[in-house]
């Protein structure tokens, strides 16, 4: 069955404008209370956000939604995701919610949830949530008197996540006589990714500490690594690390001001893990998206690589399926499963500083590990998200160019399941020939299924 309204990382969309609206969150909330609620005890869920000025709006009905169903509420404030993983499982809460839209600009906010055990909810359970929404079988259910659900705001959710991520550092080691520039978009990390690199010794510079609700990954963060490298260069810093709005994914900037994306810092990782005897089964689970330069690197070093579909809860799935426990994006979701359930942008820097430490290393030196082959990522805003094997010249388009591309290179066509984008891949050993067949592509979507305005991210 399709999913009406969830995407592949919780409910998306524009912030009071259909689903993300106050009366969506609401029902929302009584859903995942439903679902929470047993008859043995009181049921409480934890909700956290990050720094969007629509963040209040949502917060207060997700909340109403929740006590509605005499399930009570745990309010962290603004927390990165996996903060709110953590909390859920440490506290034993029942459920946890995250109110952001992740990378995403302001005006866009999004709900994502998590079980008891901090896990993102399986496509089962968020089919089961929509049936709720759109069903009158909650309708009926409103206790009343002392059965309605209360709120409390936990004040000391920071200092608890602090705490654990500086725990994930080797103890044996510090950050003393390293200057990092940590950028953190304005987003759900400003206050305590300077504080845990600080804690453990760092001369920190911090950028993208200042939010006002509408300037989260304005020109800065994860996306937009260019002020970090700038910053590490005028500041002579050791490493930069760039977080995104809700601080689930990571990018690196050497300290020669060049940027090291998460392919790089799978390679890295995985090969530390596997040499120090942590790398469980010998393998990495990746992505379709990454390079086909991370399955080379890993081949040399007695890797392997399962690749799975686009998103870091899919990673998670593969690797809690076959036991797996490192994997990750090229996008800088990184997922320690020794440590966390879910990609932690903060947590995956003190692994990679750690490995730079330990092996005495600057991050440039540890990036030679892998070389990237040439790749061109283009995004396409669609009107809507038409099967491209219905669309006659678009299909054979797209034949025509895995033909040409044959066994050097790799073509990858999706949609975004967050955004109405068509996201455009091409891989191979000529920049300017994936390029010109990326350009070609998106052009041709344009004219069948575009509104205009693509954007190349190659």
């Amino acid at each position: 069955m399709k999913k009406k309204i969830f995407g592949t990382d919780g409910v998306r969309g524009v912030a009071n404008k259909y689903p993300m609206t106050a009366e969506m969150a609401m029902k929302l909330g009584r859903a995942v209370a439903y679902l929470s609620k047993a008859a043995d005890k009181r049921r409480r869920i934890v909700i956290g956000k990050d720094t969007r000025l629509s963040g209040y709006m949502i917060e207060n009905a997700l909340a109403a939604g929740i006590c509605s169903m005499g399930v009570d509420v745990q309010l962290v404030g603004p927390l990165p995701t996996p903060g709110i993983a953590f909390i859920t499982s440490s506290m034993r809460a029942d459920a946890g919610v995250v109110i952001s839209a992740s990378h995403n600009p302001y005006q866009d906010n999004g709900i994502k949830f998590f079980s008891a055990d901090g896990l993102k909810l399986p496509d089962a359970v968020e089919l089961q949530m929509e049936e709720l929404l759109f069903s009158d079988e909650l309708d009926l259910l409103r206790p009343t008197a002392a059965e309605v659900g209360r709120a409390f705001r936990i004040a000391d959710a920071g200092g608890r996540y602090i705490v654990f991520l500086k725990n994930t550092f080797p103890r044996d080691l510090d950050l003393r006589g390293l200057r990092i520039v940590v950028d953190c978009a304005h987003g759900a990390a400003y206050r305590v990714a300077p504080a845990v690199f600080e804690e453990l010794g760092a001369q920190v510079v911090a950028l993208g500490v200042t939010p006002d609700g509408t300037n989260i990954n304005a020109g800065c963060g994860s996306l937009y690594p260019q002020q970090l490298a700038k910053a590490v260069r005028d500041y002579r810093a050791d490493v930069g690390v760039a977080l995104d709005g809700d601080a689930d994914r990571v990018i690196f900037v050497d300290e020669q001001g060049e940027e090291v994306d998460g392919d790089h810092i799978m390679a890295i990782c995985a090969r530390h893990l596997k040499e120090t005897g942590q790398l469980a089964k010998q393998t990495l689970v990746a992505t379709v998206m990454s390079n086909m330069g991370l399955d080379i690197a890993m081949r040399s070093c007695g890797v392997s690589v399962v690749k799975t579909a686009v998103g870091d809860r899919y990673v998670v799935e593969a690797m809690l399926r076959h036991g797996y426990n490192f994997g990750g994006e090229q996008s800088g979701h990184l997922v320690f499963f020794d440590h966390i359930t879910t990609g932690d942008g903060i947590l995956s820097a003190l692994q990679v500083l750690a490995i730079m430490r330990r092996q005495q290393q600057p991050l440039s030196e540890l990036a030679r590990i892998m070389t990237a082959l040439p790749q061109v990522l283009v995004n396409v805003r669609v009107r809507e998200k038409t099967d491209l094997a219905t669309v006659a010249p678009l299909k054979a388009l797209l034949q025509d160019c895995e033909a040409r591309l044959g066994e050097s290179g790799r073509l990858l066509i999706r949609y975004s399941g967050t955004e109405p984008l068509l996201r455009i891949m091409v891989e191979g050993p000529s920049q300017r020939e994936i390029q010109a067949m990326a350009d070609e592509i998106a052009d041709a979507v344009v004219r069948h299924l575009g509104r205009g305005d693509e954007e190349n991210n190659g």
